[in-house]
């Protein structure tokens, strides 16, 4: 399983100080005061900065430093109706293409991640999630596709990250890929297509929530 790496650590905390209006648009990110609060060195920050530029989050400029960029609300909607359709074509094609051990494989993991959300730890779900995810993109054995899907996975990455953190939020997502799960080991394309749609929606509605929860202070920082 992925193990949650300093950057991931750097990049979930940006991410939610930016979400959560902690740090507003037009904010200077200094590597060298960053590294300091982190107690990092300044690579896992220039690559969580990298990441948050990708997904929007953060405005790069050449020889200063980045600045929280303005937020674009139709951006980040029109990046989630793509990654559901990439996502929904990832499934129907693994459900097709998958061998009996690839299903069995991904059935197990799925089952692996229950005691993870049984004890609540978000971080060990978020590495788990990308493992999940991205078993389903091999499965459909189509390189361009798992190339484009994987690509569009990392700017949204920050996003997908910080609404796991959403009240009983770990449990539902572990629901969702269950029926995703069963889509696939029951040979229903179409079925595992529209769960992968779903999945997405409510993703990307429960971090729609989550910027006013973290703004009030309902939710903790990771």
């Amino acid at each position: 399983m992925k193990k949650t790496t300093r950057t991931d650590t750097i990049l979930t905390r940006l991410t939610q100080d930016i979400l959560g209006k902690r740090l507003a648009p037009g904010t200077s990110l200094d590597e060298t005061r960053l590294a300091e609060q982190f107690g990092a060195s300044r690579t896992p920050i220039r690559e969580a900065l990298r990441q948050l530029a990708a997904s929007g989050l953060v405005e790069l400029r050449p020889h200063r430093a980045p600045l929280v960029a303005p937020t674009n609300d139709l951006r980040l909607a029109e990046m989630f109706d793509v990654m559901a359709e990439l996502e929904a074509l990832c499934a129907s094609r693994a459900t097709l293409a998958m061998n009996a051990d690839q299903r069995a494989e991904l059935d197990a993991f799925h089952r692996s991640m229950a005691p993870i959300v049984r004890e609540s730890d978000v971080a060990a779900y978020r590495a788990a999630n990308v493992v999940f995810h991205t078993m389903i993109y091999d499965g459909a054995r189509n390189g361009y596709l798992k190339q484009i899907a994987l690509s569009t996975r990392e700017r949204l990455a920050p996003h997908r990250g910080v609404q796991l953190e959403a009240p009983a939020r770990l449990a539902q997502s572990h629901l969702e890929h269950g029926e995703i799960v069963t889509a696939i080991l029951r040979g229903d394309h179409e079925a595992a297509a529209n769960a992968m749609r779903r999945h997405l929606t409510i993703t990307r509605e429960t971090l729609a929530t989550l910027a006013p929860a973290r703004a009030s202070g309902d939710l903790p920082r990771n």
